[in-house]
């Protein structure tokens, strides 16, 4: 790890901390020469995973794609980058485990995983952070053709709230 100041490549560890559920580490650095301190944030990352796409067509997992669509739906609305890494760490572990079951039963060699199933797996914690931007991300993702299925999905997202928070 080089210093953000001097450019040195040596530099130490002084405190670890593990962050984000589990998912990632936060160091806290030190440049031996110059002896300005950092921190750092390491995070997994999905290796040898392929996305099979509605076409046919198989891409490499890229977690920037993910990210760029979860803004996208976001736009506009309160959220922390802390709240949105949890949320992106989630998602991929979620994936991860999906690829790894269907990799393990079908014995390719490499994971792979539909575009479908990280759809369905990104709206299912889209859901639980924000209403509105599940409700973008389904609108573009499941392609609502017409308003009386953006309604349905209005009514269902309406009836399980209230189903879910009793009358006061």
């Amino acid at each position: 790890m080089y210093c953000p100041v001097c450019r040195s490549k040596e530099t130490k560890v002084i405190d670890s901390r593990v962050a984000e559920a589990g998912m990632s580490i936060r160091r806290r650095r030190e440049c031996t020469k110059c002896h300005y301190r950092f921190s750092t944030l390491e995070e997994t990352e999905l290796l040898d995973l392929v996305v099979v796409k509605q076409r046919g067509s198989r891409e490499s997992y890229e977690r920037s794609k993910l990210e760029k669509g979860l803004v996208h739906s976001l736009t506009k609305r309160p959220y922390t980058q802390e709240a949105f890494r949890a949320m992106v760490n989630e998602i991929e572990r979620d994936i991860q485990k999906k690829a790894a079951k269907t990799w393990s039963e079908h014995s390719t060699k490499y994971k792979e995983i539909t575009s479908e199933q990280i759809g369905e797996i990104v709206m299912k914690h889209l859901k639980k952070f924000d209403k509105v931007a599940y409700i973008r991300f389904a609108s573009i993702y499941r392609a609502f053709e017409d308003v009386e299925t953006f309604q349905h999905e209005l009514k269902t997202l309406t009836k399980r709230r209230t189903q879910q928070d009793p009358p006061a």
